[in-house]
């Protein structure tokens, strides 16, 4: 609860004076720079006045944590890592506000235009960094070299500033309420930190819950800085005005004049922006972009003789010929053997389940898929359920939204017998639960004697360690395995997943792990259907360049130590 007013201790000197400062609230000149030190004369009662200080405190400390969590939360969908994202962005600007608290120290004998000030600038870069940092992934992340890393640079560097001019705000603020109202310095410490506080919690639930999924990111990052700079500019020129030279106050009107106009301009032409980073970021021909509850998935080309690509969350998943390279080796080896039921994990772009249902004597496919609306453009749009064959049209497949986990933990003992894990790469941190030793035995537990496991490993060539941890996992889990990996002969699925460009001597490549409780024969369906794309000579080529390729030693993946 906020104090009431309690007066400070006999003797103690005004907070707002030097040594022999005036406590008159009343009288006073103005000191010709913009502030007064020893006075300053309210517009309102002293207690409507204090109020109206600790509410601006609320709104703006809203403010700046929508600017830090929208930072992590675009950091992490451009660079990827959302672990790594969000220690820099926290630590960086926690180091910042240090540094901001310390520089604003020099600007209390100028609290009111000072704060004013702050606002301004805190408002034009916290509500644009989402916009710039965009602008510079979708138009130089291509360029390689330095200028691949610059949205990195850029998150620091908006990081650092956004925190020096968050923790400048608290000795203003400081300053600014005690003139106010003279408080000992604890109880006022004590309402600013309240109100502070209280303020960081309506903006941390406000981000996801309500700007990030009606208004998006750059919308509800312009938005935030628009509140931010009327609210600032309110609180001085409205209350302090008199603390402020004529000068001052106009120079203060302009300055939130350029930014609110700066802003509501970006707003305005957002959507605009947003289309043509998009093309920047996946060429002229995007035919289908639409921001699920989970991901952002776009649908490119399909059209004039160009190959469908299916992008989810800016991740190259489907392309071109590679799409039934990748999907064969995942399919048909895990095929050897009984497998009238099987459980698809992921695979919501129903590409899996076309190759599983190429064996006529499947009786059962459930498909688990995160994404409601993947599965829904699997199933329906034109190019997409094409690519697929319809295999979401077939009575024999169950589609479930949940996440595999989950789903997992209620699945009885001993239900599947092969298991497709058509998951994202394990270093994407959400990901990691789902290459950890508990659901690999969860996995074990739901396979039938004698049934088969398959899990997309992510590159092998690569990253050597991340395949050869989850060969590690299985292992740990009480499975057998059999490594193979699958080159990739165009540009196929990305091999990074934070987006880091392969240099041109790492080959492209897809690792692959088949596992069962006892060691898995390597090897397709002697009766079964022809892959286009994999032959049992290829596979067993395949084999032996990932043995060779083998690390050993490695400790496995959990969830309270992840690996990966």
């Amino acid at each position: 609860m906020i104090e009431p007013h309690a007066p400070a201790p006999p003797g103690s000197p005004p907070s707002w004076g030097g040594p022999g400062g005036s406590s008159d609230r009343t009288g006073g000149s103005s000191d010709s720079t913009g502030g007064s030190p020893d006075s300053v004369r309210l517009p309102v009662r002293p207690a409507v006045g204090r109020f109206l200080v600790l509410a601006g405190v609320f709104v703006c400390a809203a403010c700046g944590l929508v600017y830090e969590l929208e930072l992590v939360a675009l950091a992490s969908y451009l660079i990827g890592d959302s672990v790594t994202q969000a220690s820099v962005v926290l630590s960086v600007m926690v180091f910042a506000m240090g540094l901001g608290s310390l520089a604003a120290k020099r600007l209390r004998r100028f609290a009111a235009a000072g704060f004013g000030a702050v606002e301004a600038v805190l408002a034009l870069v916290g509500g644009s960094s989402a916009m710039v940092l965009y602008a510079v992934f979708a138009w130089t992340g291509g360029w390689g070299g330095l200028w691949a890393d610059g949205p990195r640079f850029l998150l620091v560097a908006f990081s650092l500033t956004i925190g020096v001019l968050i923790g400048a705000e608290v000795p203003l603020l400081m300053e600014l309420i005690q003139r106010v109202r003279r408080q000992d310095a604890g109880g006022a410490v004590a309402d600013l930190f309240a109100a502070d506080y209280v303020g960081a919690l309506v903006g941390g639930l406000a981000f996801p819950f309500v700007l990030l999924p009606f208004l998006g990111q750059l919308t509800g990052a312009l938005l935030t800085g628009t509140v931010n700079a009327v609210v600032g500019a309110a609180l001085v020129l409205g209350l302090f005005r008199r603390d402020m030279t004529r000068r001052a106050r106009w120079l203060l009107l302009t300055a939130n004049a350029v930014v609110l106009a700066l802003l509501a301009t970006a707003t305005v032409l957002a959507d605009d922006f947003e289309r043509a980073a998009r093309h920047a970021v996946y060429g002229q021909d995007v035919r289908v972009a639409v921001k699920t509850d989970v991901q952002e998935v776009v649908l490119t080309g399909d059209a004039d003789g160009r190959p469908l690509d299916l992008f989810l969350d800016g991740r190259l998943r489907v392309g071109g010929s590679g799409e039934r390279r990748y999907h064969e080796a995942l399919v048909h080896p895990a095929m050897s053997g009984p497998h009238a039921r099987v459980l698809i994990l992921g695979g919501g772009d129903g590409l899996a389940a076309r190759e599983v249902l190429r064996h006529p004597d499947v009786r059962c496919v459930d498909v688990v898929e995160l994404d409601p609306g993947l599965a829904r453009l699997a199933r329906h749009d034109p190019g997409l359920s094409a690519l697929n064959e319809h295999a979401y049209g077939d009575p024999r497949v169950h589609v479930t939204t949940a996440d595999a986990f989950r789903r997992l933990r209620s699945t009885p003992t001993a239900t599947y017998d092969v298991v497709i894990s058509d998951l994202p790469d394990p270093g994407l941190t959400a990901s990691t639960k789902l290459y950890s030793q508990e659901f690999y035995g969860l996995l074990r537990r739901v396979l039938a004697p004698g049934g088969r496991l398959v899990v997309h490993a992510g590159p092998l060539a690569a990253r050597p360690r991340a395949f050869w941890t989850v060969d590690a996992t299985l292992h740990a889990a009480g499975l057998r395995t059999a490594p193979y990996r699958v080159a990739a002969r165009d540009t196929g699925l990305a091999p990074d997943p934070d987006r880091t460009a392969a240099t041109p001597d790492t080959p492209r490549d897809w690792g692959f792990l088949l596992a069962a409780r006892t060691p898995p024969a390597l090897r397709l369906e002697p009766t079964g259907p022809r892959p286009r794309t994999l032959t049992p000579p290829s596979l067993t080529q395949d084999a032996r360049a990932a043995s060779r390729a083998r690390i050993d030693g490695l400790p496995p993946s959990t969830l309270v130590h992840p690996r990966y």
